[in-house]
């Protein structure tokens, strides 16, 4: 995805009520926390409980249900400049049903429905423009099965084909992005038959440099904060190609795969709320977003 995947805020107990403020909104309380410290019903974080953001004193962070302690039902999170970041449902305090993630500028970035930590039945990721730019299908195990469809930013598919299981099985097509036919290859559990591969020529003009999916898709690359055990020390720019684990400040990992120029092209990205509780794993392939495994206890 052109973003790490989104972080599901979740605001410490300890730290923020210190700063709390009951609210009444009508008949209904906001931000309680009941005897025994366990917060409940109604929440809204706005900026002045997260001083030295970007967000003003009562602009809206995120909002949402509490029960015992843990988010419930739907929950909103919200950017800087006012516009939805994401929507989910959340069951027992970990994001459980439909879900809908926004790009900055107000348009949708994924859609889908997620249970245990994966993606289930059909999902969408979109450009910033709006267009769709996968069309994935995911059984109940989270894997990829059925119909799958890449597109590039102005529509045109770019690559389609059938998954079973996680894999590519049958006919995939590629296609240039003035919609010729690029390239059929056959698949067979994952694994492509080299010998009959065809590729053809574009019957009409080309208009953008690249007609690779690859150049519109989007780079899932290391962060600032993020390095490998071996290059803690060294100072500068830390330019990784090759294999390599991540760690982040907590030395939790987050991400483990092969890296080309920084952009994580073949393996997992680790992402943990701000209490440092893991809630999603997202694999990638030819640095391509392709599905999320679960996550292991």
């Amino acid at each position: 995805m052109k973003k790490l995947l989104p972080i599901f805020l979740s605001v410490s107990l300890s730290s923020f009520a210190q700063s709390q403020t009951f609210e009444v909104v009508g008949t209904d309380t906001l931000n309680k926390i009941d005897v025994v410290g366990k917060k409940q019903g109604k929440w809204v974080l706005r900026g002045k409980h997260k001083p030295g953001t970007c967000f003003t004193a009562e602009q809206k962070i995120e909002e949402g249900k509490y029960v015992d302690n843990r988010k419930t039902g739907p929950w909103i999170e919200y950017f800087c400049n006012g516009n939805m970041k994401n929507k989910l449902t959340f069951v027992n305090g970990r994001p459980d049903g439909y879900a809908c993630m926004y790009h900055e500028n107000g348009k949708i970035s994924e859609e889908g429905n997620w249970k245990i930590n994966k993606w289930v039945g059909k999902y969408k990721l979109f450009y910033e423009n709006g267009q769709v730019q996968h069309e994935f299908a995911f059984n109940a195990a989270g894997k990829r099965d059925g119909p799958q469809t890449y597109f590039f930013d102005n529509g045109q598919k770019a690559i389609e084909g059938n998954f079973v299981g996680g894999k590519e099985n049958g006919v995939i097509k590629e296609y240039y992005e003035n919609g010729d036919i690029k390239a059929e290859k056959n698949y067979a559990e994952g694994n492509v038959d080299v010998a009959t591969i065809k590729e053809f020529q574009p019957k009409k003009p080309l208009v953008k440099k690249s007609d690779n999916p690859l150049d519109n898709a989007p780079k899932i690359e290391v962060k600032p904060d993020e390095k490998p055990n071996e290059a803690v020390a060294k100072k500068g720019p830390i330019i990784l190609n090759g294999k390599y684990t991540l760690y982040n400040k907590s030395k939790q990992i987050t991400k483990d795969g092969i890296f080309k120029d920084n952009r994580l092209m073949e393996g997992k990205a680790y992402i943990y709320d701000e209490d440092g509780i893991l809630t999603r794993v997202s694999m990638y392939k030819d640095g391509i977003y392709v599905g999320d495994t679960q996550i292991e206890n």
